[in-house]
């Protein structure tokens, strides 16, 4: 589990396709800190089980279903990354609960404001509309952010300056795909709702 709160910011060295998945190698410093092998870093939001851990990095494995679903096998060398360890018994818990458990990509649509403060639109598609809600919680590249603004099919978020310079937002063009992730409350409470509502 993940709080959407990025550590640091790191770059892609290569995505390498295997048999039926691919293996990701990320540059970074700060999440391979106490990390051993086998535990999990989300990367742009996805939970990856961390191999081969050096101070300079670590590599991951991806599956299938994790190519298909997230934006990670369409990133190229030096591509800057979001980096988070997973939560310990001991962490601040600072911005919501992720699983990095990407549920679709969505499209990143624009970035308005002046100075260091910006207004980001994302794009999403029709099966996270259930739960997305204005002033509730999303993650988009990994990054606990509220819906400031809501529409048919697409959201704004308030991004302050820290956001701004700590995560890959910054390098986003308009027609990038970026990885969603909703909030686990809403998708439970559907699923109750549907369950013993019927």
């Amino acid at each position: 589990m993940f709080t959407g709160i990025i550590e640091e910011l790191g770059q892609i060295e290569f995505v390498r396709a295997l048999n039926n998945g691919a293996r990701i190698r990320v540059r970074a410093e700060v999440v391979t800190l106490g990390s051993n092998e086998g535990d999990s870093i989300a990367v742009n939001g996805v939970c990856l089980t961390a191999l081969e851990i050096a101070a300079d990095g670590f590599s991951a494995d991806l599956s299938a279903e994790t190519l298909d679903r997230t934006t990670l096998g369409r990133l190229g060398p030096n591509t800057p990354v979001n980096l988070e360890r997973s939560l310990s018994a001991s962490s601040r818990f600072g911005g919501h609960i992720v699983q990095g458990h990407v549920d679709c990509r969505g499209r990143f649509l624009s970035a308005d404001g002046g100075g260091d403060f910006f207004t980001l639109r994302i794009a999403f598609p029709p099966q996270i509309a259930p739960y997305i809600v204005e002033k509730g919680s999303i993650a988009v590249e990994g990054i606990s952010l509220t819906i400031a603004k809501l529409s048919d099919n697409y959201f704004d978020v308030a991004i302050i300056p820290k956001t701004w310079q700590m995560t890959n937002l910054s390098s986003l063009r308009p027609g990038d795909d970026v990885n969603l992730e909703a909030d686990i409350v809403a998708k439970y409470v559907e699923r109750l709702a549907s369950t013993y509502l019927h």
